[in-house]
């Protein structure tokens, strides 16, 4: 959305704006994404029951990490000073609801569905990328470029773990591998600074805690 046209919306308008954007992340089907699935051209293979279980784990803590990642980028849009900081969170918030939906539809395709504790995420997620604004445009994009470290290290280890015959699920995740790794850099060159050892330790344990409990709820 246009800079100039989010400044003339009032305080109820920006609410609004907010909890539309928390409903499209948060209902299944509501979102559309820019580009095809790059699942889309390869053939699904049988798994064994344990195999399928493991697969559909590792895609539920993948989509819940993209409902966090639309949180985050929201609330870090919400509080950013300067416009063209807040014009880049929204475009990777935009390039991130391709993951969203990706991970949405191989999750269906495994007969599963996201978890059940994504709201209550998506509330952290987004509180904590507005304070990240409000402490300034360099901490927030320093928080932007440590977040996108730590997926792109969760995505590695995923397709480490996955089957060897999940072309499907590996496809994805390779493409969200590149992309991450795009939105972090870009952070850091537009100047985000690196965050204290503590906060990267905090953001760690709740990432551990998200995936622990995403891969079973």
């Amino acid at each position: 959305m246009p800079d100039l046209q989010r400044s003339q919306f009032s305080g109820l308008d920006q609410l609004i704006v907010q909890f539309d954007q928390a409903l499209r992340t948060l209902v299944p089907g509501s979102s559309a994404a820019q580009r095809p699935s790059p699942a889309s051209r390869l053939e699904d293979e049988a798994f064994a029951d344990a195999d399928r279980r493991k697969v559909t784990g590792l895609m539920r803590i993948n989509h819940t990490g993209e409902v966090c990642a639309q949180a985050l980028y929201q609330g870090q849009a919400l509080t950013a000073r300067l416009p063209d900081i807040r014009q880049a969170m929204e475009h990777a918030a935009q390039e991130e609801v391709d993951h969203l939906v990706w991970c949405e539809q191989r999750l269906r395709e495994l007969d599963s569905h996201p978890s059940a504790l994504n709201p209550a995420w998506y509330a952290l997620s987004f509180g904590m990328g507005a304070a990240a604004g409000l402490a300034g445009d360099k901490w927030s994009l320093g928080f932007v470029a440590e977040t996108e470290q730590q997926v792109s290290e969760h995505l590695q280890e995923h397709l480490e773990q996955l089957p060897r015959n999940d072309a499907r699920s590996r496809a994805i995740l390779e493409q969200m591998l590149v992309d991450e790794r795009i939105h972090g850099e870009t952070a850091k060159q537009a100047g985000g600074a690196a965050l204290p050892p503590p906060v990267k330790v905090a953001m760690k344990l709740m990432s551990t805690l998200m995936k622990g409990l995403a891969y079973r709820v």
